[in-house]
């Protein structure tokens, strides 16, 4: 039976106890165990797909067609482990379950409460699909006291004592802050945090503090004495470099073997942690470096980007570089003076992310004429496959009114509302005004590619399977106006109908791609068309 480490948060958001669960699984991984991470959210969405991206950060795309949080891309970085849709939750998607059921007459009369029909579901939900793993870990969104988490607070307090001792614990992330015209640092916080945990029943049985200073025997102590903890079980959390240096970190500060303890496993060995301190001397010890130019939408929340981000920091170290990532907002390359050239002949390379709406969709026009005429390498993801399209049948086929029905009504509709598509459960419907959320065409589809295209050489295949979201796709109507320009369509959905790949043959790097491999991209494992793409990056800076 596997066995269950629910994470909580206290003091403050952000603390990154995402991070801190990935980090736990991939030190569990080194040790020989299987692990499965999960995140319980108390936000009343049914899920974060139709959430602002400055709500929330990006929304994270599973295999399976779940639109989840953005810490399973952490899980997944981390830990290697394929995500599933039962690796997320929201109190939205618990009581949306339980209220349909109540509909359909499923309780024969009871009163449905919180406790016990809520609870019991989000411990239904823990258990599911855990048989093949050692460990489930299970990180509670929010902050301790916020009265949305109370009902996942009370369903793992019912889990601890339902389990047994030896089958699973507690790990609270808590904050001990420095107070510089004091010159210390401040345990009350912690303190406060684990008094309002207990109140609910729950005893911590490690706590993970972060500062930003190292914390003093002294304060350990502290902290063990006030919250009911052994001394060994508190373990500070310092700022590191960078999230990769994260796990070698929290193991060379004992966080793997107090978890190993606490179950009364006594720990064999040291973990096998050598890809980490690769992937580290990669990071720390760059041979060179690139800028990347990243034409978007919402750069003022870099967590929007998160995968994209860590994709691109990833195929620097595929090729052992520094990748700097500047965040341009399309929106300066829409007004009347703006000096396009200026802001992008620095950059060795230019991506346009995945995005909706129009806003800002004419300066990511003008980037990726940009990029074309000045032989840039270029990397359209999503919505930038889409404008690819839209520039080429405007600046080169002549059609100026080209452009995309998700604007509006247009005469030109290159890229159009994907009304039907196969995928592995049959063919798929969708209408014009139905229901946003869970409606788009999500998760991993099959892609055939041209065997002599530059994409097969990059993928060593002529196959692929790669996570979509998108709603919109390029009209195949205009696709031989489009590849008389040079702009071909290098990679197809199994049955020919909808694109999924553009390329440039006669340009040094210029690729669009309708899903987002930017979810499937790991650090020890980095998606080739990002190494690629960062390839193209370093022999472009070799021309400046």
């Amino acid at each position: 039976m596997a066995r269950f480490i629910f994470i909580t948060g206290g003091v403050v958001s952000s603390l990154g106890k995402g991070l801190m669960a990935a980090s736990l699984g991939a030190l569990l991984q080194a040790r020989g165990y299987k692990v499965r991470t999960r995140k319980f959210d108390p936000y009343l969405n049914v899920d974060p797909g139709t959430m602002s991206p400055y709500q929330h950060g990006e929304v994270y795309v599973t295999d399976d067609g779940a639109e989840t949080d953005l810490d399973l891309g952490h899980y997944e970085r981390f830990t290697g482990v394929s995500s599933r849709q039962a690796d997320n939750v929201t109190q939205g998607r618990i009581y949306q379950t339980i209220i349909q059921r109540e509909r359909r007459g499923d309780y024969l009369g009871a009163t449905v409460q919180v406790i016990p029909h809520v609870t019991d579901e989000i411990k239904k939900f823990a258990l599911a699909e855990t048989d093949d793993v050692d460990f489930v870990l299970c990180e509670i969104g929010g902050t301790v006291g916020d009265i949305e988490s109370l009902p996942f607070m009370e369903a793992i307090r019912q889990l601890h004592n339902e389990l047994g001792r030896n089958q699973s614990i507690l790990i609270h992330v808590t904050l001990v802050p420095y107070i510089a015209a004091a010159g210390e640092l401040k345990t009350k916080p912690t303190q406060h945090s684990v008094r309002e945990l207990t109140s609910l029943g729950i005893q911590p049985d490690i706590l993970l503090c972060r500062c930003e200073h190292p914390l003093p025997e002294s304060e350990r102590a502290k902290i063990a004495l006030f919250c009911n903890v052994r001394k060994e079980a508190v373990i500070q959390a310092l700022d590191a470099p960078n999230i990769y240096s994260v796990p070698a970190q929290y193991h060379a500060e004992g966080l793997d073997e107090e978890v190993l303890r606490a179950f009364g496993i006594e720990a064999q060995g040291l973990p096998d942690l050598t890809r980490w301190f690769d992937i580290m001397d990669r990071y720390d010890n760059p041979e060179g470096e690139v800028t990347i130019g990243v034409v978007g939408k919402y750069v003022g929340l870099q967590d929007a980007y998160k995968s994209l981000n860590e994709a691109l920091i990833h195929g620097g170290l595929a090729n052992r570089v520094k990748v700097n990532i500047h965040w341009i907002d399309a929106e300066l390359f829409e007004q009347p003076d703006s000096d396009i050239a200026a802001r992008l002949e620095p950059m060795h390379a230019i991506l346009v992310p995945g995005a909706f709406g129009s806003r800002g969709a004419e300066g990511k026009i003008a980037s990726i004429r940009f990029a074309r005429e000045r032989r840039v390498p270029y990397f359209g993801i999503c919505f930038g496959m889409q404008m690819a399209c839209v520039e080429g049948m405007r600046n080169l086929v002549g059609v100026p009114d080209a452009s995309s029905t998700e604007f509006g009504p247009t005469p030109e509709p290159v890229v159009g509302l994907i009304t039907e598509w196969m995928s592995a459960e049959g063919l798929q419907k969708r209408e014009a005004g139905g229901d946003l959320g869970g409606t788009m065409r999500l998760g991993a589809y099959e892609a055939k590619l041209s065997p002599n295209s530059h994409v097969a050489q990059i993928y060593g295949s002529t196959t692929l399977s790669e996570r979509h979201r998108h709603r919109w796709e390029v009209n195949m109507r205009y696709k031989d106006r489009l590849e008389n320009t040079g702009l071909i369509f290098s990679g197809m959905s199994p049955d020919g109908t909808l694109p999924e790949i553009v390329e440039r043959p006669d340009h040094p790097w210029f690729v669009g791609v309708q899903f987002h491999p930017e979810l499937k991209s790991k650090p020890f494992e980095p998606h080739p068309l990002f190494a690629s793409f960062i390839e193209a990056a370093v022999k472009q800076s070799r021309l400046v």
